[in-house]
């Protein structure tokens, strides 16, 4: 399997904020703006992998602006890190000045996807090669958080998490 790069599986997703996406304060219900995530994430992965990909999990969302009503919203998509069978999507996302054009980041997250045969079993996925200083940056720290969660979700014992150990000594 020939490895990748990140921006082979950009995925850009741009959409405007309708009245019936919000909240009572008008702002984007966090729901809608998971599920417009989910979408990018999902295209993203499987532009990486090929094949049908599920959500495995949302390992990390970020709500640090409120979206309004009519904004126009960019999410960006792209596989950061790759494993065996699963690879972690970051998505990033962004509002635009409806009058200068200028864009400011109102979101984050990062999703795991898991690439499946036809029968719903994990397939092994490409190696992915980061380029830009953001995509290494990321890469280097999705095996971190990758182990982080094996911990949370019990599968695997602290002692065991060498990637998280490292940072600790």
């Amino acid at each position: 399997m020939t490895a990748k790069t990140p921006k082979e599986s950009l995925t850009i997703l741009t959409d405007v904020v309708l009245p019936g996406e919000t909240n009572v304060l008008n702002h984007m219900f966090g729901g809608e703006l998971l599920a417009r995530m989910d979408r990018a994430g999902s295209i993203a992965a499987g532009r990486h992998a090929r094949c049908v990909v599920v959500t495995a999990s949302v390992n990390h969302v970020s709500f640090s602006k409120p979206i309004p009503i009519g904004s126009v919203v960019t999410v960006e998509a792209k596989v950061s890190r790759a494993f065996k069978s699963s690879m972690e999507v970051f998505i990033d996302v962004w509002i635009e000045d409806k009058n200068s054009g200028d864009r400011v980041k109102a979101n984050d997250a990062t999703y795991i996807f898991v690439a499946v045969d036809d029968n719903g079993h994990p397939t092994d996925i490409p190696d992915i090669i980061p380029e830009t200083p953001l995509e290494i940056e990321r890469y280097n720290a999705a095996l971190r958080r990758k182990q982080l969660s094996l911990i949370l979700a019990g599968r695997l014992q602290p002692k065991d998490a060498t990637e998280l150990k490292s940072i600790f000594e």
